[in-house]
């Protein structure tokens, strides 16, 4: 429900290949708990329209930037020559953007390698 609103929308949005990499049990037990999987599908979906451009000039003087995404959670990015999202502590990037600025009618979808877990 939350993408089709009016938006804008910002999507890390997974390729086949990346959900197809979750174990079965992972994706049967998301499939049985909708609150869940609304959890980890909403993990992909920031606010606002915001351009491979736009992330560039946000980041702070490391390349990082910080972001809340419409679960309330909040996902880490860092941006220079490629984006990689959800960086975790050893600064490691989880998933990297392979296609950037989609654009859709209520905002941009930049295509990931891996599904986000929350």
């Amino acid at each position: 429900k939350t993408l089709q609103g009016a938006g804008p929308f910002t999507v890390f949005a997974p390729t086949d290949a990346a959900f197809a990499a979750i174990p079965a049990d992972a994706v049967a037990k998301l499939r049985a708990d909708k609150a869940a999987l609304t959890k980890v599908l909403t993990f992909h979906v920031i606010a606002g329209k915001i351009t491979a451009a736009d992330l560039a000039k946000m980041a702070d003087k490391d390349g990082f930037i910080t972001a809340k995404t419409v679960s309330g959670q909040t996902l880490k990015l860092l941006a220079g020559k490629a984006v990689h999202v959800n960086v975790d502590k050893g600064d490691k990037a989880v998933a990297n953007v392979t296609a950037a600025d989609v654009m859709a009618s209520n905002g941009v979808i930049h295509v990931i390698d891996k599904v986000l877990m929350p």
